[in-house]
């Protein structure tokens, strides 16, 4: 079961089947300043899911502002079309106005059609522009540099495989049940994900309990992380001129689940700057990284030191004499520190949190060899969940992969949907 680029069913231009299209209102018709509380809804990017509206981030305009801007109205049962997109949400994909969507417009780079249903249905059309049959096609159409676009008339070129309106039934409702299955299996994905990441938190919550050692000659001790640390090396707020290539740049962005993610953002700073940049402190291998705002509380461990630092990080040299790096950077991750952190924070929309009072989070110390046994106990335990988390991902990754196979199939005509029930297609 593979897509195709060459559909057995004949390939027709949008423009053939539309009779009305339109898209949103640009520039100064439709500006933040007209967004309001409730009234008629704003259909957005986000709202434009493969062949399904995602109905989240609801945004609306006032219900007589609306009214000046009928031309761009959507009804429930229209085909609304992504003029914008990227790797992961592409360019030309469809999805049908639902039924209880209630008075709405679309925004700029989204489309709303209306075609002769008689001939290409709005159900159809939205699971053959969201499959790769067509989207390969679509890309080929655009313009963009980073994001890739297409304007009305790209729209309306458009060549779609059109089977007869019996056979366009009968995909879309085949296509409807097998993404519900696939919707399910990833509900139980990510249900097994969550609760992963509970048993991690409870690890890393146990792990630094000073119940632990109840029965331990060896009691646990704190003190404040000002003098934990031997050495504070401070990049937030200062940001460096930027180049097309070099050595990386690490921000907050590229801080998360314990790791310095560069493809999280791809910046990067000139070699020969990188001395005169870094002259508040270079990095070596073992120091801990903090996050202190937007996002607080993100830690990574230092594994090469080759890189530059800006924007809203904090470098924490261990005193190796109090404890170890390892030992502070589990501990940062915990959800006691966690919540040492959000208590000290301020803000009122991105909590941040000053380093006068960053210095005095408490970490509890145990001796060294008790340390080590905790942190090797806490590393295999951790060390388990990420793989399980890893057969996850992949799991799910697999599930998209041939939920879009199935989709190409169907709609190319390469995958005879009207005796594939109850064959478990998805699994096969």
């Amino acid at each position: 079961m593979t897509g195709s680029a060459n559909p057995l069913h004949p390939q027709v231009s949008l423009r053939r089947f539309i009779n009305e299209i339109t898209d949103g209102p640009f520039g100064s018709s439709l500006t933040s300043s007209h967004y309001s509380d409730d009234g008629a809804r704003v259909i957005r990017l986000g709202n434009i899911g493969p062949a399904h509206f995602k109905d989240l981030d609801a945004a609306y305009i006032s219900l007589e502002y609306f009214r000046n801007l009928r031309r761009h109205e959507v009804k429930s049962g229209d085909l609304i079309i992504a003029g914008l997109g990227d790797d992961n949400h592409p360019v030309g994909r469809a999805c049908v106005a639902p039924p209880d969507l209630g008075p709405s417009i679309v925004k700029a780079d989204c489309f709303r059609a209306r075609l002769d249903e008689s001939r290409l249905t709005h159900r159809y059309a939205a699971w053959a522009l969201s499959s790769s049959v067509v989207s390969n096609q679509v890309s080929t159409l655009t313009r963009g540099s980073t994001r890739a676009r297409i304007n009305l008339e790209m729209a309306r070129e458009i060549k779609l495989p059109v089977p007869p309106v019996e056979e366009q039934h009968r995909i879309a409702d085949f296509l409807d049940t097998e993404t519900a299955k696939v919707t399910r299996l990833r509900s139980r994905l990510s249900r097994l994900s969550t609760l992963l990441e509970h048993r991690q938190a409870a690890l890393l919550a146990g792990c630094f309990s000073a119940e632990k050692d109840s029965d331990s000659q060896h009691s646990v001790d704190s003190a404040p992380l000002r003098r934990v640390v031997e050495r504070w090396i401070d990049y937030r707020g200062a940001t460096p001129e930027k180049t097309a290539s070099g050595i990386p740049l690490v921000t907050a962005k590229n801080i998360r689940d314990g790791l310095i993610d560069l493809t999280a953002s791809r910046e990067y700073i000139a070699e020969d700057s990188y001395d005169a940049w870094m002259r508040r402190g270079l990095l070596k291998r073992g120091d801990v990284l903090l996050t202190t705002e937007a996002p607080l509380g993100q830690v990574a461990m230092v594994s090469d030191p080759g890189v530059a630092l800006a924007q809203r990080v904090i470098v924490l040299r261990v005193n190796s004499e109090k404890c170890s790096a390892d030992w502070l950077y589990w501990y940062l991750r915990s959800p006691r520190a966690q919540a040492e952190l959000e208590l000290r924070a301020t803000g009122s929309t991105a909590l941040g949190i000053k380093a006068d009072r960053l210095r005095g989070v408490p970490i509890p110390l145990v001796h060294h060899e008790v340390a080590e046994q905790r942190l090797s106990a806490l590393g295999s335990q951790v060390a388990q969940c990420d793989r399980l988390q890893d057969k996850l991902a992949l799991q799910g990754e697999l599930l998209s992969e041939r939920l879009q196979a199935l989709i190409a199939s169907a709609v190319s005509g390469k995958f005879d949907v009207s005796t594939a029930s109850g064959r478990g297609v998805l699994s096969s």
